[in-house]
């Protein structure tokens, strides 16, 4: 019984030693986002299936770089080794922590390791020092605020815009580089895309035969891991011929005197200008497709098996992924939306504080009252005997007959009228000149008790007026009733409080009168009537 036991115990600690795991690093110790090359080594027969695994991290530790797996052979047994590039973005001490390797279906696990990831030193103390300028006293300006809502508002559309251009712009579609998963399937493709380019159909036997060396050369130094391409043709079949005997390749003489011949006849065609006849490039070719054919037959084949599980997770992280790209896209636009509404906000309220809302209502809305006092004003005569008047657009003649009653115009000899805007509208202007048929003994008060009316039949309300003597720059009395009423515009189902001003004048049995009407409180309005007001002339009559 315990003879058996022994014989056990020895064939399990062989099996160990036979599969044992080696790990290395190439430094502990490395600056923040330094590459760790970490190498783990599998100590195998020619039939075992070895599984390295596949991450995207190892412990804190990020994988960028899963590079080809070596194959050595040493004796009875091949070594296996497999590289990672790791690194770290952060500084501090990590732990590598023990990676399973599958062997036959059978986990071994490797050593773990201690790595450090430290700052970057910023030295400033050889930077060039220089003397302290004087300070430069700046001009300043009443405009500045201009320049702050203008760069607010420029950042705002910054953002719109590259919101838009994301959200818009499609890159140009990259051409992509071929990968190819193993250097048999490298080399086989490549022999295929020679025979496409027709090299030999053109003449162009030197090129054909350097790039079919090439793809030789570059596979057995991909493949066997030895300088083939800066390799004589004799340093190259010496180099074969002692690996195949250390690693106990089955390659014939036969392969490698083939290999040789095509070698030595590519430097005669490339050096001496040798011409080959069509079956010997044939067979060359030939060669060449056997060769490498062979040797990669001569090569232990690593199995990886499928984990169903693993596939599963990377369908699932996929989804994940997918699902939060999604979801940092929305982001993404209701930050852009956002910081275009704050932008905004922020540029009302700092105008808001410093020039009043009224000045931001009137820049982002616009105000009719201010465009009209900024504008250019018209100097105009108006009616008979003349009232001369400026005003900021030219008044508008008004058809008598269709404003008064009947029984009014029957006692008229002449009436004109004049308006621009309406009384229930921001702004109102009126100029009228009447001549009686008869002479008539004309009140003052007795007019305003009619324009009263007749506006209360407009629809205003709370009528409040004064009056006063007037007289114009050039000794005309007359006049000057003003005061506020309440307009309600029907149509709108709104009221307005006015302020207006009326002048009367009475020359030769004739009436002639100026109103003016604005919102109370618009200043632009208030403007726009003392101008009006101020510039009252009248002719005489003759």
């Amino acid at each position: 019984m315990k003879f058996k036991l022994y014989i056990l115990f020895f064939l399990l600690t062989t099996s160990l030693f036979a599969q044992k795991v080696t790990t290395s690093i190439d430094s502990t110790k490395k600056k923040i986002g330094a590459e760790f090359k970490l190498t783990l080594k599998a100590s195998v027969n020619k039939t075992d299936k070895v599984v390295f695994p596949k991450a995207q991290n190892f412990g804190a530790l990020e994988v960028i770089e899963s590079y080809k797996i070596d194959t050595i052979k040493s004796n009875d047994k091949y070594e296996l080794i497999k590289k990672y590039g790791l690194t770290q973005f952060d500084s501090g001490k990590y732990t590598i922590p023990r990676i399973q390797i599958l062997i036959n279906g059978k986990p071994s696990l490797s050593d773990s390791l201690k790595v450090e990831v430290a700052d970057v030193k910023v030295d400033t103390l050889k930077q060039k020092m220089y003397e302290i300028k004087d300070v430069i006293p700046v001009e300043s300006s009443s405009d500045w605020w201009k320049y702050l809502l203008g760069f607010l508002l420029l950042v705002g559309l910054g953002f719109i815009g590259y919101w838009l251009f994301k959200k818009y712009y499609k890159k140009p579609e990259k051409v992509e580089e071929i990968v190819y998963k193993t250097p048999i399937e490298k080399a086989t493709s490549l022999l295929q895309q020679l025979e496409r380019k027709e090299l030999i159909q053109r003449g162009e036997i030197k090129s054909y035969y350097s790039e079919l060396t090439d793809i030789a050369r570059t596979y057995i130094e991909e493949e066997i891991h030895i300088p083939a391409m800066e390799s004589t043709t004799s340093e190259l079949i010496v180099s074969l011929r002692n690996v195949a005997k250390s690693k106990k390749l089955k390659l014939s003489k036969e392969i490698l005197e083939n290999l040789e011949k095509v070698l030595q006849q590519a430097d005669l065609v490339k050096f001496a200008k040798v011409k080959p006849l069509d079956f010997e490039i044939e067979e060359d070719k030939k060669r060449i497709t056997s060769t490498i054919v062979t040797i990669h037959k001569a090569i232990p084949e690593l199995v990886e098996e499928k984990d169903e599980l693993e596939e599963w997770n990377e369908e699932q992280k996929q989804k994940a992924l997918a699902k939060k790209a999604s979801e940092q896209k929305i982001k993404r636009i209701k930050n852009a939306v956002f910081i275009t509404v704050l932008v905004l906000a922020l540029a009302v309220g700092i105008t808001s504080a410093i020039k009043g809302f009224d000045f931001v209502k009137d820049f982002v809305l616009g105000n009719e009252t201010k465009e009209l006092v900024e504008g250019e004003w018209v100097l105009s005569e108006y009616g008979n005997p003349g009232v001369i008047l400026e005003t900021p657009k030219v008044l508008k003649r008004i058809d008598a007959k269709k404003s008064l009653p009947r029984e009014s115009y029957a006692i008229l000899k002449e009436m004109q009228l004049f308006e621009y805007g309406a009384l229930n509208q921001k702004l109102f202007i009126g100029v009228s000149t009447i001549k009686f048929k008869d002479t008539t003994d004309i009140k003052f008060e007795t007019v305003l008790d009619g324009i009263t009316k007749n506006w209360e039949k407009l629809g205003a309300q709370n009528m409040l007026f004064k009056q006063e003597e007037f007289n114009t720059g050039k000794g005309v009395t007359g006049v000057k009733a003003y005061g506020t009423m309440t307009v309600f515009d029907k149509e709108e189902d709104e009221s307005e409080k006015m302020y207006y001003e009326i002048l009367l004048f009475k020359q030769d049995g004739g009436l002639q009168q100026i109103i003016v009407a604005q919102r109370e409180g618009d200043e632009y309005g208030e403007k726009i009537g003392k101008r009006i007001i101020n510039s009252a002339e009248l002719k005489q009559a003759q």
